[in-house]
């Protein structure tokens, strides 16, 4: 099969057969896995429950599976769905878009110039969809979390918090995703190049390319993560020994002055005031300070490894199905013509 046979879908391909292939690789993605990512979350949060202490990944889904039932490890997994299809059919279809425009205007070698364009913006419209979606999933895998379900979790926030809280971590999670997209998209084309010369339909370069991609691009942005957690679930910290942290260092702070102490400070007390959860970090600048203070440069590398192993069979699976729809779709066009 020649390269401009199968690396890109066909010319007469609707967008709508680009948005179907990225939303059933998003999909399987986001939920082949989905009980590990219950555990990552857990393991980012500050101050965990002592009864939300785990030894590691086995150890965190016997204690889920035992006192909290069976369902627990998959509690919110179907606003995952509903929000990774859209993205991802926005993501695949503007990334394919970009590509297959703009490849044939740079210089041979150079395509990986291009790869990163079509990322950033591929991730603006992913996230623009799946932040809101990640939102309610995180509030709803935290250890006692207050909400019935999604609706009542979207309602309840709404209510309390306002639409806006939604997207309270969108540009946290861009900070996180642009370059873990980019990496991400790089590190597989460039695996594809040496593993998939011809650029053929191979399934086991897909899948192989698709798990080092992944697992490589989740390990170096785990601090950005762990922030965009503190922020989704801030309702899982001990707001009394937050509050003492910031209140006792940021006398001697070595983080630079325009960090809003005051505001922190007051976000603290008013959560200390009230049952009802309060914000703690408005924006990655203070989930930063916050989480350095509590647990020092270790703690932006907490549930590093359920993040990894999540991305390894998550990101091989969807390249996997992606793929399969370009070669299912290509093969279909050659039969039609």
């Amino acid at each position: 099969m020649e390269e401009d046979e199968y690396e890109s879908l066909p010319p007469n391909a609707s967008s709508v057969d680009h948005m179907m292939a990225g939303a059933a690789a998003g999909i399987m993605e986001h939920c082949i896995i989905y009980p590990v990512d219950v555990v990552k979350t857990r393991m980012q949060c500050l101050k965990p429950d002592p009864n939300a202490r785990y030894n590691g990944i086995v150890d965190a889904l016997v204690k889920i599976v035992r006192n909290e039932g069976a369902f627990r490890p998959v509690r919110g997994m179907g606003v995952v769905a509903f929000g990774a299809g859209p993205a991802h059919a926005l993501y695949f279809s503007c990334y394919e878009f970009i590509k297959n425009n703009f490849s044939g205007s740079v210089k041979a070698g150079e395509n990986s110039k291009v790869n990163f364009v079509a990322g950033f913006f591929a991730t603006l419209l992913h996230d623009a969809v799946m932040v809101p979606s990640d939102t309610i999933k995180q509030r709803l895998q935290m250890y006692n979390s207050p909400y019935k379900g999604i609706v009542d979790c979207v309602v309840r926030t709404t209510r309390r918090e306002g639409f806006r809280a939604f997207y309270k971590s969108y540009f946290t999670q861009l900070s996180m995703n642009i370059p873990f997209q980019t990496t991400h998209l790089v590190t597989y084309d460039f695996l594809q190049t040496h593993l998939n010369r011809k650029r053929e339909y191979n399934p086991m370069s897909h899948c192989v390319s698709g798990a080092i991609a992944g697992a490589l691009a989740a390990a170096v942005t785990t601090p950005l993560d762990v922030c965009k957690t503190l922020i989704n679930t801030q309702e899982c910290c001990n707001p009394d020994e937050l509050c003492k942290t910031v209140k006792s260092s940021s006398a001697n702070s070595n983080f630079p002055n325009k960090l809003n102490f005051s505001a922190v400070n007051a976000a603290f007390v008013r959560n200390t005031s009230t049952s009802t959860p309060g914000v703690t970090a408005s924006g990655l600048r203070d989930a930063v300070f916050i989480i350095y203070r509590q647990n020092g440069v270790q703690g932006f590398f907490k549930g590093m490894l359920p993040r990894t192993l999540f991305q390894i069979p998550g990101t091989a699976v969807s390249w996997s199905v992606y793929e399969y729809f370009k070669f299912y779709l290509n093969k279909k066009n050659r039969i039609n013509d």
